[in-house]
C-alpha cells in the first residue's frame, strides 16, 4: 500500500509544471547568487579625504587606507564644510580631515591628531568603517614612530612582544565559507518544509483527498507516503548543493559526508513534520503559504544564519532554543568547518531528536481521516 501512495506522491510532482523546476532551480540559484549577496562585511566604504597638509606622510596615510580594500576614495574636499556635503549627498560614508600640522607634530612630538568623521544612519557600517579607519591610522603612525621618530631622538628601541594572529577553521577569513553551509539549511527548509505544507491543503482544495479518506489507509501510512517524497527530494538538493560548493567555492567538509546525510535526515523529519501540521490545519494554500511564511521568517532570522545568536538580546536567545533551525545550522557549520561528529554534536542531535518526535506526533494526530 506505501508503494503506491509513494507512486502517486510523485506523479502529482511530476505533474505539477511549477514544482520540478522550483525543486531543481532553487538549490543551484541560492548556491551560485547567495553566497555572493548574504555578505555581511563592510567593504566598499566611501571615504572623502580633506588633506590640509598636503605632504608626503598624509599622502602615504590616504594610500595606506585605500589600498587597505575596506575603502574607496570618492571625494577629496579642499574643507570640511565642502566634505560634509558630500555626505549629506550620499556620496560619502566617512570623513578624513588631516591637519595642516599633522607631519610636523608627528615628526617632532611623536604623536599627532586627525579627525574621522562617520555617517552613521547606518550604525553597523559607519560603526565598523570608522574602527576600521582607526586602526589603519594607528597602524601608520606606529609605522612612522618606529622607523624615524624615535631614531631621531636617540631612543632605544625596547623589546616588544611579537603577536602573530592564526584564524581557525577558516584562515582566509572568507565569509562564503561561513554563509554557504547555512544555506543548505535554507534549501532544505525550503523544498521539505514549505513544499509538504502546501500538500495535503492542496488536496482538500482539489477534492482528491476525499477519496483516500474512504480506503483503510491509516493516518500514519497517510502521513508517511506524503513525506517520503520529499525526503529523497531534499537529500537530492543536498547531493547538488554539495557538488556546487566543491566545484564553485572550493569548499568541502572537513569532517564526514555520512555524518551531514545521516543527520540532514534527521532535520528532514522535523521540518516535513512542522510543514505537514500547518497544511493539516489549513483550509486553503493560501491560509498555508502565509502561515509557512510568518514562521520561516522568523525562523531564519533567529537561526543565527545572518547575525550570531550570541549577539541577540537575551529574551531572543531564549526564542532560539525552540528553534530546529539554529541547531541544523549550527551542525553543518560544525562539520564543514570544525570537522565535528556525532560526539560534539550531542545537544545538537537530542534538539532536533525531539522536535522530529513532536511535530511528527503532532502531524499524525492532528490529521482528520472522516470516513
Amino acid at each position: 500500500m506505501l508503494k503506491y501512495l509513494i507512486e502517486k506522491e510523485f506523479k502529482q510532482i511530476r505533474r505539477n509544471s511549477f514544482l520540478p523546476r522550483l525543486i531543481i532551480g532553487y538549490p543551484i540559484i541560492m548556491m551560485l547568487i547567495l553566497p555572493w549577496a548574504a555578505n555581511l562585511e563592510i567593504k566598499n566604504i566611501n571615504l572623502s579625504i580633506v588633506d590640509s597638509n598636503n605632504t608626503q606622510c598624509s599622502r602615504q596615510l590616504i594610500n595606506k587606507a585605500i589600498s587597505s580594500g575596506y575603502f574607496r576614495l570618492t571625494d577629496m574636499s579642499p574643507s570640511y564644510s565642502e566634505a560634509l556635503k558630500s555626505i549629506e549627498k550620499g556620496e560619502s560614508d566617512i570623513i578624513m580631515e588631516i591637519p595642516a600640522d599633522f607631519e610636523h607634530n608627528l615628526m617632532k612630538e611623536g604623536n599627532a591628531e586627525l579627525l574621522i568623521s562617520a555617517n552613521t544612519v547606518n550604525g553597523t557600517k559607519g560603526g565598523l568603517g570608522s574602527s576600521y579607519l582607526a586602526n589603519i591610522v594607528n597602524d601608520f603612525t606606529s609605522d612612522i614612530k618606529d622607523r624615524i621618530v624615535q631614531p631621531r631622538k636617540g631612543a632605544t628601541v625596547t623589546p616588544a612582544i611579537k603577536m602573530v594572529t592564526q584564524s581557525r577553521f577558516n584562515p582566509n577569513l572568507d565569509y562564503k565559507v561561513f554563509m554557504v553551509p547555512a544555506l543548505m539549511v535554507m534549501v532544505l527548509t525550503i523544498l521539505c518544509g514549505f513544499l509538504p505544507a502546501l500538500n495535503i491543503v492542496g488536496e482538500k482544495e482539489k477534492g482528491t483527498i476525499e477519496q483516500i479518506n474512504v480506503t483503510p489507509v491509516s493516518k500514519f501510512m497517510f502521513i508517511l507516503a506524503k513525506v517520503i517524497p520529499y525526503w529523497t527530494i531534499g537529500f537530492i538538493a543536498l547531493t547538488s548543493c554539495f557538488g556546487i560548493a566543491a566545484v564553485v567555492y572550493g569548499i568541502t567538509p572537513t569532517g564526514q559526508l555520512s555524518t551531514l546525510y545521516i543527520l540532514a535526515l534527521l532535520y528532514l523529519f522535523t521540518i516535513s513534520g512542522f510543514g505537514l501540521v500547518i497544511s493539516n490545519y489549513s483550509e486553503t494554500m493560501q491560509q498555508a503559504m502565509f502561515v509557512m511564511f510568518f514562521f520561516m521568517l522568523v525562523l531564519i532570522l533567529l537561526s543565527g544564519l545572518f547575525t550570531p545568536i550570541n549577539s541577540m538580546p537575551q529574551w531572543a536567545q531564549v526564542v532560539t532554543m525552540f528553534n530546529p533551525l539554529k541547531y541544523f545550522v549550527q551542525i553543518m557549520r560544525a562539520v564543514y568547518l570544525k570537522g565535528s561528529g556525532f560526539a560534539e554534536l550531542g545537544v545538537q542531535i537530542s534538539a532536533l531528536t525531539i522536535f522530529a518526535v513532536f511535530f511528527n506526533s503532532w502531524a499524525i494526530l492532528s490529521y482528520r481521516k472522516k470516513s
